[in-house]
């Protein structure tokens, strides 16, 4: 106890993430923080064609387009097999350093090979994220990159990933937080505001029992990385709910699925959104409430009506406890 009466393991203030590209960006408390994925080869064909042929000029506007329509920050990502990523991903940034209206935002340095991550560390003029880091290849390699970042000064997301493979469930997904979380924080000093969880969102609706909880699990991962306690109340969570386009029994987008559930009470807790074909997109559940109905939703698939899908969520299975 303190000497005031209060207990010492008080709840810290929240944090806001701090980025920067030629200027300044401060995560607002309760806003999300818009990415825009238009600048990952996997993201834009017309984007990947452009890289290829070495475009890099012209591809710029793409990420001024981004911008335009809303996108805090740009990931991106060079993750192709004709692609070299090292040379790609520098060439990219030093161009988009140039151009003043699309230097201004932060870039998240996005691949899945560490010396195309690391070269694109080096061409950032701010404070940027890297996306991503995981404890699939041990402790050792997790502590080492994490330093490496560190050093750097960006933020990093962290799958939940370990040495076991892709947490899917509820139960494996804090497991991962926790660990990961405890070693950037207590071995790494890593600020806890500058960790970004992805609790890895699988596909969901695919007709298959053990799929059926997948968007569940993860909401709750969403909320327990957020909220459990003490300092992690300041770390981010990012991430989508994406769903399969086959077998149709509940009548429902993909869109619609990310649109509403990121929008919706239940995970408010989500700070990070990544946006997978617009910016801009609008969260309204007034009209179309899903995560009440997803606990047990097998099927999903496209429609352009609103109201056939609310028609269609009425007669959803409830949601367990």
């Amino acid at each position: 106890m303190s000497a005031s009466g209060n207990s010492i393991a008080e709840v810290p203030k929240w944090k806001p993430l701090r980025l920067s590209g030629s200027q300044p960006f401060t995560q607002q408390q309760g806003v999300y923080i818009m990415i825009g994925e238009r600048t990952n080869v996997a993201g834009s064909p017309k984007f990947a064609r452009l890289i290829k042929d070495e475009k890099y000029e012209e591809a710029v506007s793409i990420a001024r387009q981004q911008i335009e329509n809303g996108a805090n920050v740009l990931d991106v990502c060079m993750d192709e097999g004709m692609i070299d990523g090292v040379t790609a991903m520098t060439r990219f940034l030093q161009v988009l350093a140039s151009e003043p209206e699309v230097a201004k935002v932060p870039i998240m340095v996005d691949s899945s090979k560490w010396e195309v991550i690391e070269a694109g560390m080096k061409c950032l003029q701010g404070k940027g994220i890297v996306n991503s880091i995981s404890l699939k290849e041990g402790e050792h390699k997790f502590r080492e990159h994490a330093a490496t970042i560190l050093k750097y000064g960006a933020a990093a997301v962290v799958m939940a990933f370990d040495e076991q493979g892709q947490a899917a469930n509820y139960e494996d997904k804090i497991r991962v937080c926790e660990r990961a979380y405890r070693i950037l924080v207590d071995q790494v000093g890593f600020p806890p505001e500058d960790i970004i969880f992805d609790p890895n969102i699988l596909t969901v609706a695919t007709g298959m029992e053990e799929h059926n909880n997948y968007a569940v699990d993860y909401i709750n991962a969403t909320r327990w990385s957020t909220w459990n306690a003490h300092e992690r109340k300041t770390v981010q969570v990012k991430g989508n709910i994406i769903g399969s386009d086959t077998d149709p029994v509940l009548v429902l987008s993909p869109d619609k699925i990310a649109n509403q559930i990121i929008g919706s009470r239940l995970c408010n807790d989500e700070t990070i959104r990544v946006v997978p074909r617009r910016v801009g997109l609008v969260y309204d559940d007034s009209r179309l409430n899903l995560v009440e109905r997803l606990h047990g939703c097998p099927f999903l698939v496209d429609t352009p009506n609103v109201d056939v899908c609310s028609k269609a969520i009425a007669s959803a299975p409830e949601a367990r406890a």
